[in-house]
C-alpha cells in the first residue's frame, strides 16, 4: 500500500469530522474523511476543481 502525506483541511478547525487531502507522485489528487481513512477518493486536479466549485454553488446534496 502507497504511503501518502496527508493534510488536514483548514476548515475542518478541531472538529472530529475532517477531511484530508494528499498529492500522488502521478499529479492525482486523494481526498478521505477522517472517520473512514481507508475509503479514498482519487481525482485529478480538474476534478477537484470541479468538485469544489460545484459545493460552493450548492449543487452537491
Amino acid at each position: 500500500m502507497t504511503s501518502y502525506q496527508w493534510w488536514k483541511s483548514s476548515y475542518s478547525a478541531n472538529s472530529s469530522n475532517c477531511v484530508n487531502v494528499a498529492a500522488a507522485d502521478d499529479g492525482t489528487v486523494r481526498l478521505r474523511e477522517s472517520d473512514d481513512p481507508d475509503t479514498i477518493l482519487t481525482l485529478t486536479p480538474a476534478a477537484l476543481h470541479g468538485l469544489i466549485r460545484a459545493a460552493k454553488a450548492g449543487r452537491l446534496s
